[in-house]
C-alpha cells in the first residue's frame, strides 16, 4: 500500500485525468464532427474557374449577411480569389493567411487542427512546433479536396468568431457542391 504522500499524490494525479477527460470531452464530439464535414466536402475536380465561381457566392451571401469577413481561396500556393468586405480590416487578411497555413500544412481544416490538439488536452501555441504568428489553428479555412488527389488548396473566410468562421465555409462548400 503506498505511503500517505504517495496516495496524496496519486489521487490528484486521478483527479487531474479526470479533470482533461471532462475538459476534452467537447473537443472529442468538435473533432468527430468537422472529421465528418472534411470527409463530406470533397470535389471531383476544382479548377481556377471553380475557385472564381465559389468564391464569387461566398461574397454574395456574405454580403447579403453584411458580414465583416475577407474572403480567400488558394490553389496551391497561390492566391486565386480574394475579397474584402465593408468592415474588414487588414488584421483579418493576416489571420487568413495563417490559418491557410495551417490547413496547407496539416491537410484539414483550421478549427479541425485545434480541435485536434484540444481534443489530445495540448495547447496548439505551444505544442505544435510551428510559430503560432505564422500559422493559426483557429477556425474559418477548409481543405480543398479533390477525391482521390488530396489537398490542392485551401478557402476560408476570417472576421467572425471562429465556429462562426468555420460554419459559413462549411455551408458555402454544402451548397456549392450540392449544384456541381
Amino acid at each position: 500500500m503506498p505511503d500517505a504522500p504517495a496516495q496524496e499524490r496519486l489521487q490528484e494525479q486521478a483527479g487531474d485525468t479526470a479533470a482533461v477527460a471532462v475538459a476534452v470531452a467537447p473537443a472529442v464530439a468538435d473533432l468527430a464532427r468537422i472529421r465528418a464535414e472534411e470527409a463530406e466536402l470533397v470535389f471531383t475536380r476544382f479548377s481556377r474557374d471553380d475557385a472564381w465561381r465559389l468564391g464569387s457566392r461566398m461574397r454574395e451571401a456574405a454580403a447579403a449577411r453584411s458580414l465583416p469577413v475577407v474572403i480567400g481561396i488558394v490553389v496551391g500556393q497561390q492566391r486565386v480569389f480574394h475579397a474584402a468586405l465593408d468592415g474588414a480590416v487588414p488584421d483579418n487578411d493576416a489571420w487568413l493567411e495563417r490559418k491557410t497555413r495551417a490547413v496547407l500544412h496539416f491537410e484539414q481544416s483550421s478549427l479541425g487542427v485545434g480541435a485536434l490538439f484540444r481534443s489530445l488536452g495540448r495547447v496548439y501555441e505551444q505544442e505544435s512546433r510551428l510559430d503560432p504568428d505564422e500559422v493559426a489553428a483557429n477556425g474559418g479555412v477548409f481543405p480543398v479536396r479533390i477525391d482521390g488527389i488530396g489537398v490542392v488548396g485551401a478557402v476560408g473566410i476570417s472576421g467572425l468568431p471562429q465556429v462562426e468562421d468555420h460554419a459559413f465555409v462549411v455551408e458555402q462548400l454544402r451548397e456549392f457542391l450540392a449544384e456541381a
